[in-house]
């Protein structure tokens, strides 16, 4: 039988439930839940006769169910405080640069605050859905957070996860190989960096010592050597926690570690759609129109294929450009031998500090074009109009191209 899945949240079946009159065992509402009452968020505040009340939004209930309740009603301290947080973020914006004088005796709230905070109540829940999600999907270890204390920009409508390549119909990313080396203490002299006529990539402490531009060979499906070989790094996935955040300075969404790096270790892996280069060229066409576009030419041996990441994509999706970057590109091959298809491995220039953001520069080699402009030396079909960078960094080159 055909079937979709569906995309309401939890809460939304409940309330459409709830408001129909209607049992569902499989998403909680039985006779003894279908009148059952849990504070999703607070949307309002007033005092009447000397009584503090909120207007409380009822988890899995529709707004028409709203209900002021008196303050010593209320069990839920944290989102009391967010309220309050919520509340005063609003009023110290509009104070930036103007005298406002605030009474401390507030009998109600203004209309453009109570609906910032109930905004702001909506984006919390829903990024907190989106970091559920994200972590549900990931196949490592390391968590994935989300924050933004920015605006009031919730998750990308049009974004989904995935942890490796989603090759277009036509495009194979796995080679079929049916050999690996035969090494029990990789590495040894037929291992499989040197079978390629390449030297290892990583030292004994499995940090990377290879220089730009050339290739990782890792051990395959096939190798004899287990899952602690040293010659098994990029395939094992992100090693740290990341944090997808809202950057303060117009360049949308950013990714910073939670964990200390180390200088010439692996961070994340680039990954998204592989799609044919003439197919890059008229995407990257539409792209134009939006003012971006997460292209990335696989380039190592030719240009025959590319990496679209506008759509399907990991955390690297939200890695933003600096002229003066952290981030480093590499050519990896594992379980597919063919130089057209690459995969791409980001690894730490230098030591980054937790909390700092995560960046590389998109005219590196085999780099990406993620914004909405092109080199200089490309076709006419591809020359578009040049970005202004906004890095900050002290050697910035002022553009993106």
């Amino acid at each position: 039988a055909w079937y979709v899945p569906c995309l309401a949240s939890l809460e939304t079946l409940q309330e459409l439930c709830r408001k129909e009159n209607l049992r569902c065992k499989s998403i909680g509402i039985t006779n003894k839940s279908l009148k059952s009452y849990e504070v999703e968020y607070l949307c309002d505040y007033k005092v009447e006769e000397g009584t503090e009340y909120y207007l409380v939004k009822w988890k899995g209930w529709p707004e028409s169910s709203n209900t002021w309740e008196p303050q010593k009603n209320l069990k839920c301290p944290l989102l009391l405080q967010n309220f309050l947080n919520d509340k005063e973020e609003y009023l110290s914006r509009v104070r930036e640069g103007k005298a406002v004088k605030v009474r401390n005796h507030v009998k109600a709230l203004k209309p453009a605050i109570a609906d910032y905070v109930v905004k702001k109540a909506k984006q919390r829940i829903a990024l907190q859905r989106w970091k559920e999600e994200l972590n549900r999907k990931k196949n490592h270890k390391a968590m994935i957070l989300v924050e933004n204390t920015v605006d009031l920009e919730g998750p990308p409508l049009d974004f989904y996860y995935i942890n490796e390549y989603k090759p277009a119909p036509g495009i194979n990313v796995i080679n079929g190989i049916t050999t690996g080396c035969e090494c029990t203490d990789c590495p040894a002299e037929k291992c499989c960096p040197k079978e390629a006529g390449f030297i290892l990539a990583y030292n004994k402490r499995k940090k990377l010592k290879i220089q730009p531009g050339l290739p990782i060979y890792e051990c395959n499906s096939f190798c004899r050597c287990g899952p602690d070989c040293p010659n098994r790094i990029v395939q094992k996935g992100t090693p740290y926690s990341l944090c997808i955040f809202r950057t303060n300075n117009g360049r949308g969404w950013g990714v910073k570690t939670l964990q200390k790096i180390k200088t010439n270790s692996f961070v994340m892996e680039y990954v998204g759609e592989v799609i044919t280069s003439e197919e890059a060229e008229r995407r990257g066409q539409l792209y134009d129109n939006q003012g971006n576009t997460y292209l990335f030419d696989l380039d190592y041996d030719s240009d025959e294929f590319t990496v679209d990441a506008a759509r399907y994509g990991n955390v690297s999706h939200f890695v933003n450009h600096s002229c003066d970057p952290n981030l480093q590109v590499f050519n990896v091959f594992i379980d597919n031998l063919d130089l057209r298809l690459p995969r791409i491995a980001l690894f730490s220039t230098r030591t980054i500090k937790a909390g700092e953001e995560l960046t590389f520069d998109y005219q590196m080699k085999g780099s990406v074009d993620l914004t909405s402009d092109s080199a200089d030396g490309l076709s006419p079909s591809r020359k578009r109009i040049r970005t202004v960078c906004k890095c900050g960094a002290v050697c910035c080159r002022g553009y993106l191209n």
